[in-house]
């Protein structure tokens, strides 16, 4: 008999809730705890089998199982930012080209996990169907199975962004089964993906009893990102690469994709955003739980990701290298440039001053980034070096002659300020429900004017507005190209760090922003008499790889299965 562990604090046996358990919370060798039989003839185990499938869900962690990659999101892999630590290109191998023996620290062990997360929901779902606990608690098995179910169509979107067509497995494999298993193609597995989504939905409430699982809204959400990317240039088979395993061939695609937002969209009412008045209150909307969140995981001090390691949380892992933190993500002066000016002008336009680049900006710049003069947790950053350093001009704290571990000063003179809570009093101090948020109103709304922009521009303009507008910029009034280039623009912007600009530029087959590129930077200089200079430097390359839009196949799994058709370029 086979047998599953499930580790969780004490406290986690009475309540459920997204628990923050490491990945080798599934241990199918040992054979010291709770027996399939315990597990599926009590609701309250099955509960905690539940549990641990949610940890497929993201995180500001990438790779769960890596120390860098356990303080760091996808951000230095995209357009927006660098991993900044010594300039390693270790996490991510955005220098250095991925290969299907090494596609960098972030992506190693993406395939393997997904697919022990899909056995492990695929197994609930067979073994709780006529089971004791179904038995004794029929409804609370039924939404557990929707929330599997649900789980299930998040871990199988995040394989196909990775890697296209993958093998749709429906059911789990015992240790002596044949794993000869063929790729299915893209189109199927959206299908597929879409339909446990739509299942899942039917039975899920619209409101959540605990903050972190899944409710309709969730599901109507997910299937809103899946439709829109399918739809994608990416997918159209006149582009490469090209074939059934990344090819999406349905031409109601731009339709499908606006239904799904709008069936979102009507769900809520069709409603505002939550209004903000400044940058304050906007960076407030990421630290507290509010209506605007379709899907977040709950973080506190019971349920830190890493077994209560207050540094995976962006204070710490985020914070320029003078208040101790380690800067990890430094967000590229090429990607400053998207956030446009007060008066909603761009920043190529003869409006922006070179001379003053931070000033007169639009408020999210001043809420998601922290720049030189940025006030920040009592005190201005300073990255510049002095070019005599006295008492007088000394060398800033966040310089690479600045307070704390030296290493970590921005390469880029930027850092994340976005999703950190200034309110604590150390940097290793937790915020009190701080959530992760995977899906959102706004992004909604987004998605939604970018599928209308091929259908009804004036539609897509009036959404595209409702975000630009709550971030207190003028109305978006172009047509055309410009209004689709708007819409991205918007999308970059207000996203930014949560995990879509790696797959946006993708889909969309931006080139210039996957590689083929430099890092440009700014390095800060201090004259004797206090005056700030910068200079515009490359930091570092990123080359273009053909093979960029998707990762490979880990080489072992080629090697154990021949039938897996590795992917285009490697």
């Amino acid at each position: 008999m086979k047998y599953i562990i499930i580790k969780f604090a004490i406290a986690l046996l009475t309540i459920f809730t997204i628990g923050s358990c490491s990945d080798d919370i599934l241990n199918t060798e040992a054979s010291d705890s709770f027996t399939e039989d315990a597990i599926y003839s009590d609701v309250n185990q099955a509960k905690l089998v539940v549990v641990t499938a949610y940890n497929t869900t993201d995180s500001w962690a990438i790779n769960r199982s890596q120390w860098w990659t356990q303080r760091i999101g996808i951000e230095g892999a995209s357009w927006e930012a660098k991993f900044n630590f010594k300039d390693l290109d270790t996490p991510y191998k955005m220098r250095g080209g991925w290969s299907p023996s090494n596609a960098g620290l972030a992506f190693n062990n993406r395939w393997a996990t997904s697919w022990d997360y899909v056995k492990l929901i695929n197994e609930f779902l067979e073994k709780i169907e006529g089971s004791e606990a179904m038995e004794e608690a029929p409804e609370e098995v039924a939404q557990l199975k929707a929330e599997m179910t649900f789980l299930r169509a998040f871990t199988y979107f995040n394989l196909v962004k990775y890697y296209g067509g993958v093998p749709i497995i429906k059911k789990s494999f015992g240790l002596d089964d044949e794993f000869n298993l063929s790729r299915d193609s893209f189109e199927d597995c959206v299908d597929f993906i879409v339909n446990d989504l739509d299942e899942a939905a039917l039975i899920l409430p619209m409101e959540a009893s605990e903050f972190g699982r899944a409710t309709k809204l969730s599901a109507l959400a997910v299937k809103s990102r899946v439709l829109l990317y399918a739809a994608s240039e990416l997918h159209d088979p006149s582009t490469v690469p090209n074939g059934s395993i990344y090819d999406y061939t349905k031409s109601t695609k731009w339709q499908d994709a606006a239904d799904a937002a709008k069936a979102v969209i009507d769900l809520v009412g069709d409603r505002d955003l939550i209004p903000v008045a400044n940058a304050t209150e906007y960076q407030n909307l990421f630290l507290h739980k509010n209506q605007d969140i379709l899907f977040g995981r709950s973080y506190g001090s019971l349920y830190a990701e890493m077994a209560n390691d207050i540094n995976t949380l962006p204070d710490q892992a985020q914070s320029p290298n003078g208040y101790t933190g380690w800067g990890l993500s430094s967000p590229s002066h090429n990607f400053t440039l998207e956030f446009n000016m007060k008066d909603g002008s761009r920043t190529n336009n003869e409006t922006f001053d070179a001379l003053n680049i931070n000033e007169g900006r639009e408020m999210r710049y001043y809420a998601n980034l922290l720049f030189q003069g940025a006030d920040f947790r009592g005190r201005n950053v300073d990255y510049a070096l002095a070019d005599n350093p006295s008492d007088e001009t000394p060398d800033g704290l966040d310089s690479p002659k600045g307070l704390g571990n030296q290493l970590h000063s921005s390469k880029t003179g930027y850092n994340i300020r976005k999703f950190q809570d200034e309110s604590l009093s150390t940097l290793t101090t937790f915020s009190v429900d701080r959530p992760y948020i995977m899906y959102r109103l706004a992004e909604i709304y987004l998605n939604y004017a970018e599928a209308m922009y091929y259908i009804d521009e004036n539609i897509a303009r009036d959404y595209v507005n409702k975000v630009s507008n709550r971030a207190l910029q003028p109305n978006i009034d172009v047509s055309g190209a410009a209004l689709l280039e708007a819409i991205k623009r918007e999308r970059r912007v207000e996203l930014c760090f949560e995990g879509h600009n790696f797959f946006d530029e993708r889909r969309w087959m931006n080139q210039d922003h996957i590689g083929g590129y430099d890092i440009r930077g700014l390095k800060w200089t201090k004259s004797i008499d206090g005056t700030l200079n910068y200079e515009e430097y490359t930091v570092v390359n990123r080359p273009w790889f053909d093979y960029r839009y998707y990762l490979p196949i880990p080489q072992t799994e080629i090697d154990k299965d021949a039938s897996l058709e590795q992917n285009y370029g490697y």
